[in-house]
């Protein structure tokens, strides 16, 4: 297929369709109210969403994918003016509300992007997505797959969501004179939140702009933003910091709660024992970091497994809506592909998957010890050179990152939906 003929979650000029994975900030950068480039398709849940987060676009521009079905489009070559039949599936990515994994094929072949995906093994949504999937392949193969290798690093392995769900309603309970925080964004862990509300039988704050999102995806008796009728509140996760449970606790007891696949920990200032009142500037290491003479992250008492209290307000539960390393290997046996890509990459951190799973595929394994040219199909980022290459047809990323070991995940604030 020709270049400038699809774009996914990239909203420069020059293609004729246009597809969005989902809503989520990091896929959605150069789209705006005002963006009315050609016709946009997404699921139905993103196009309810949509004009809520873009006032005032032009929905006729709007076109849905229903999941499951194969959706035809047809376009024109660039070089000849002749016509050319693309053929297109949206399958739940089981990530956020709305988001969808997209199966292309036509006479270039068959592609698959993921967008960002959670590939959980066990679970009836887990099942039809599985299926729905390979009925969708039957007899093709993958010529490239576009991977969401957000933690594709064998140092990330996390229970499934709702293991870590339980585990946060222990903490909860487990503290039952404490208010309770818990730092999300602006589109996601509604599920987690909906765990917790039906165990405790409670209800939950969310802020204003969130509860019209609630509304939205049809939740209307579980949350509030009345903070007398709840102890438990999920607040945006950019205010969430050391700094401001440390404010909380200066008037009501208050536990904090991060949920997210990323392993945080605190960073103290040089020269002080005190963290860094963010926690989305810490680094992450595998081993304790009293190794390094730091404090000791420690494990929290009873069954909660892989939760840290790394803070004495302060817990970290890996509940993620990315794919663990186990799952995406677990996704890449399952789909074959002759060749794949990772959709993430930043300019201080790209892990390669055919780096690590090549050898599922017989794909020939890259070095990971030098600086890599890698071409990317999808969202871009602030910093990165974007160049359109051929002969795909699809708009790619051409970016220059260094490879920092053992590192493969998205450390910026206005990047992260973990």
């Amino acid at each position: 297929m020709e270049e400038g003929l699809i774009s996914v979650d990239r909203w420069a000029e020059g293609s004729q369709a246009y597809f969005l994975t989902h809503l989520h900030a990091d896929h959605t950068q150069g789209l705006s109210s005002t963006w009315a480039k050609a016709p946009l398709f997404c699921s139905r849940i993103t196009a309810k969403l949509f004009p809520f987060r873009f006032p005032n676009f032009n929905l006729s521009l709007l076109h849905v994918l229903h999941l499951g079905s194969w959706h035809s489009l047809s376009l024109r070559l660039p070089c000849s003016g002749s016509k050319v039949t693309l053929q297109v599936m949206a399958i739940d990515a089981h990530h956020c509300p709305g988001a969808i994994m997209l199966l292309f094929r036509g006479e270039f072949g068959c592609m698959l992007n993921t967008g960002d995906f959670r590939w959980e093994i066990n679970g009836e949504r887990a099942k039809l997505g599985r299926e729905m999937l390979l009925n969708a392949l039957k007899d093709d193969v993958v010529d490239v797959l576009y991977l969401d290798n957000t933690y594709c690093n064998p140092s990330y392995q996390f229970p499934p969501r709702d293991v870590a769900a339980q585990q946060i309603v222990d903490i909860i309970t487990s503290h039952p004179g404490h208010d309770i925080v818990i730092g999300i964004n602006t589109l996601g862990k509604e599920d987690l939140l909906l765990h917790i509300a039906n165990a405790l039988n409670i209800k939950i704050w969310v802020w204003p702009e969130r509860l019209q999102t609630m509304h939205l995806l049809g939740y209307h008796d579980i949350f509030t933003t009345d903070t007398s009728l709840t102890r438990v509140r999920a607040i945006p996760r950019y205010s969430f910091s050391i700094n401001t449970l440390e404010g909380l606790n200066a008037m009501q007891p208050t536990i904090g709660i991060i949920p997210s696949g990323l392993p945080w920990v605190a960073k103290p200032f040089e020269g002080d024992s005190k963290p860094f009142d963010s926690l989305l500037t810490c680094r992450y290491n595998r081993s304790k970091e009293s190794s390094r003479g730091g404090k000791q992250n420690d494990k929290i008492h009873g069954n909660l497994g892989s939760v840290k209290r790394f803070h004495k307000y302060i817990y970290s539960v890996q509940y993620s809506d990315h794919s663990s390393y186990p799952e995406i290997e677990e996704f890449i046996k399952l789909v074959q592909p002759n060749n794949m890509k990772g959709i993430v990459s930043s300019s201080s951190c790209y892990v390669d998957p055919v780096y690590y799973f090549g050898r599922i595929c017989g794909i020939n394994q890259p070095s990971q010890k030098f600086d890599h040219q890698h071409q990317k199909f999808g969202r871009g980022y602030n910093g990165i050179k974007k160049k359109r290459v051929g002969p795909s047809g699809f708009q790619l990323n051409r970016v220059t990152v260094m490879r920092r070991g053992r590192r493969g995940v998205k450390l910026e604030e206005n990047e992260c939906s973990d």
